[in-house]
């Protein structure tokens, strides 16, 4: 009762659907194994080329922002002092002369206001900071300790660099003589948030801060060194009344940077240096990366193509009989290629949607096994959607690229050489 009322169901379904994509259906159900392993092989493709790019990306992203998250995406400074000796040459003898490079010394950034206004015009330019920063020694009953002052203004400083994000006790609080320190120096100098420290400039200038917050920037060397204190302490206690060593600038893309380092070099005639100047070691290192994902993506393609290829020209030789009839039945080539095209698309499209599951559960596996030092993970189990739709559309490209040849081949076949054969 079942059945009989079963097959109408079936029959009335196909009905309506086109003879291209029912036949392609019934070579791919008929083949069943060439079917599921193919399937499997566009499944495990797809899935490595989301898995590894979205991983990568992931790690580059967190590697750039904890790089990033504590230095300014481009600094502006004075030019560098140069040592000019002018000989006067004279025939009559030979001249040697030793020309040593001039010791640098802290100087201001020649009519910062003007040009702190001029970057922040700029086009990409997200905020601006003046900073003046120099040497100095920090100091809590006999502990000393060498450190780099830091005055800023809190409010502009906080837009080029997230110090909210960093900070472990206490807050961001740098007015009147409070200071914020890093915990390795708060460590150094047994001290924590609501003790003093005194501080010492090269010069010999001296002054009592309070402490009011410890921050962790990830990085050891600027957990010990950075002290900072408001801008016009940081300037009285260097010696630079009134001026700023650097503008710290922070773009709205990061990857612009050379661009505006350009701009603004050409603009003021002074040193400007971008993140990817002095991070270069990085930005190569990140460089590689991606050419060695795009590389196994590459392969992992040609490999995919191969495969699809390979199994339907087998199904061709297999289904030469099948092929003759519809020939003989009136079928046209056309409409042979496109069975074949369909048997390509189709498992594309599925071998995309079930590896883009994989690929999903793959991130989850791994971000739970691997982990950061501090416990936290190293990437978040998330699929962008549109790396998602772009690997689908890769997987029916490559699948109707793949069953090219062998549909060409199908098409060309005589049908009767076919049904004797």
């Amino acid at each position: 009762m079942f059945s009989a009322h079963h097959r109408p169901a079936a029959s009335s379904w196909t009905r309506w659907m086109p003879f291209e994509l029912l036949v392609a259906l019934r070579f791919l159900r008929e083949g069943r194994m060439q079917s599921a392993l193919i399937l499997a092989g566009v499944t495990g493709g797809v899935a490595v080329i989301i898995f590894l790019t979205q991983l990568i990306n992931q790690l580059q992203s967190t590697i750039i922002d904890r790089v990033m998250g504590s230095q300014a995406h481009v600094v502006i400074r004075p030019l560098e002092e140069l040592t000019q000796r002018v000989l006067t040459p004279d025939a009559n003898r030979s001249i040697a002369a030793l020309v040593q490079p001039r010791e640098q010394r802290l100087r201001s950034v020649d009519q910062w206001e003007r040009i702190a206004a001029l970057a922040a015009a700029t086009s990409g330019v997200l905020a601006v900071s003046p900073v003046v920063s120099g040497p100095a020694f920090a100091s809590r009953g006999n502990s000393n300790k060498s450190v780099a002052i830091l005055g800023v203004e809190p409010e502009a400083y906080r837009r080029v660099v997230r110090m909210d994000n960093y900070m472990t006790r206490g807050r961001f609080d740098v007015t009147g003589t409070n200071t914020l320190i890093g915990i390795d120096l708060a460590q150094d100098l047994g001290v924590t948030v609501g003790d003093k420290l005194r501080v010492t400039s090269a010069g010999g200038r001296s002054e009592t801060l309070d402490i009011t917050g410890l921050f962790d920037m990830g990085n050891r060397d600027l957990n010990r060194r950075w002290v900072f204190v408001t801008l016009k302490l940081a300037q009285t206690l260097l010696d630079l009344p009134g001026g700023v060593s650097n503008i710290d600038l922070t773009l709205t893309d990061l990857f612009s940077a050379n661009q505006v380092a350009d701009t603004l070099r050409a603009q003021t005639d002074l040193t400007v240096d971008s993140w990817m100047q002095t991070n270069s070691g990085l930005l190569n290192a990140l460089s590689n990366q991606t050419v060695s994902n795009n590389l196994i993506r590459s392969f992992v393609v040609i490999i995919v193509a191969l495969g699809i290829s390979s199994v339907l020209v087998v199904s061709v030789v297999q289904k030469r009989r099948e092929i003759g009839i519809l020939r003989a039945m009136g079928a046209g080539r056309r409409r042979i290629m496109a069975v074949f095209l369909l048997q390509g698309g189709l498992v594309g499209l599925v071998g995309s949607l079930l590896g883009s599951v994989l690929a999903y559960a793959l991130l989850v596996v791994f971000s739970h096994i691997f982990k950061s030092p501090d416990g936290s993970s190293l990437f978040a189990a998330q699929l962008d959607p549109m790396l998602v739709v772009l690997a689908s559309l890769v997987a029916c490209g490559v699948g109707l690229a793949a069953a090219v040849i062998p549909a060409r081949s199908a098409a060309r076949m005589d049908p009767v050489q076919a049904i004797r054969s």
